[in-house]
């Protein structure tokens, strides 16, 4: 079974990076984080100030913003709970133009195409244009059909946990599905599709052979 899903792993991460760099990016795979975290370590070592998108893979599964921290890197995150909202806004805004900017994304189509829901939009807008670098780390999980499916996936998967997660008041938090709310609490405002590498910008996606995140 285990020989059956990494072969599956692979051949779809494959798929995806070939028409990943058809559309412009860079891109790679790992079938383990522990080979892939030394790969982003060498990248790391070139800047200075890196910013994290709220991201439980990066922050949580992976800890990269510890890893890095105790290398020395200014790190801009603005996740943490003891900060004031004036202090993570302003981060937020230091993000935009930070020297490599850490994130994953929502979805990941098959086709080659980033899909992602904010609720402020300053993790779309960092990964879309500003830092000198993006690096988009993702697992197997996040790698869908098309578009469509990973729209789907947005309904259906994160923002449900996303909610539970950041313990607001929507009706998805409660059923786990869309609704398409008014909530005021409501974290779904600002979708993105990336369909080609923008222009000017460098944005290198990572495919790690693992579920991370949602």
């Amino acid at each position: 079974m285990e020989i059956v899903k990494k072969w599956f792993n692979e051949r779809t991460a494959s798929l995806t990076i070939e028409n990943l760099e058809k559309n412009g990016f860079k891109a790679s795979y790992f079938e383990k984080s522990e080979t892939a975290l030394k790969y982003i370590e060498s990248i790391a070592q070139d800047f200075n100030r890196i910013g994290f998108g709220g991201s439980m893979t990066v922050l949580h599964d992976l800890k990269l913003d510890e890893l890095l921290k105790a290398k020395g890197k200014e790190i801009l995150n603005h996740n943490i709970g003891s900060l004031s909202p004036e202090e993570k806004l302003e981060i937020r805004k230091r993000q935009l133009t930070c020297d490599l900017f850490i994130t994953s994304t929502n979805a990941l189509t098959k086709d080659g195409k980033l899909i992602n829901t904010d609720g402020v939009g300053n993790r779309v807008a960092a990964m879309i244009f500003g830092p000198k670098k993006t690096l988009v780390l993702a697992g197997v999980n996040k790698i869908v059909k098309d578009v469509n499916a990973g729209l789907s996936r947005i309904k259906e998967i994160a923002s449900p946990m996303n909610t539970k997660r950041l313990n607001v008041n929507t009706p998805c938090a409660v059923t786990g599905v869309c609704s398409d709310c008014n909530s005021p609490q409501r974290i779904c405002r600002v979708t993105t599709i990336i369909e080609k590498k923008p222009n000017f910008s460098d944005i290198e996606i990572i495919i790690i052979g693992e579920n991370l995140g949602y």
